[in-house]
């Protein structure tokens, strides 16, 4: 992955979903070239899948981030996607 295609989202509240059961959401501060670093940031592990994400997803943009890292890197190789936090739609 090109650097480039993420520096939209530096500095600003992201969603970062993983192949994984956990979802994060926090401030991208920093890409690399194998990670991304996420500062004020809530790990979730979300058991359940896609509805459960949804609904974690839809939290966070009505109530805000509930950090519980100050940061935490995230393997680039396991994004499935990123998004702007206010880019979630509430429905």
């Amino acid at each position: 992955m090109d650097k480039d295609e993420l520096k939209e989202y530096l500095n600003k509240p992201v969603v970062v979903d993983t192949a994984t059961p956990f979802i994060y959401i926090g401030t991208l501060s920093w890409i690399g070239n194998s990670f991304i670093t996420l500062k004020d940031v809530d790990v979730r592990h979300v058991d359940g899948g896609g509805a459960s994400k949804e609904k974690y997803i839809l939290s966070a943009r009505k109530f805000g981030i509930k950090k519980n890292r100050f940061s935490t890197k995230i393997r680039i190789d396991v994004m499935t996607s990123i998004s702007h936090l206010e880019d979630v739609v509430e429905y």
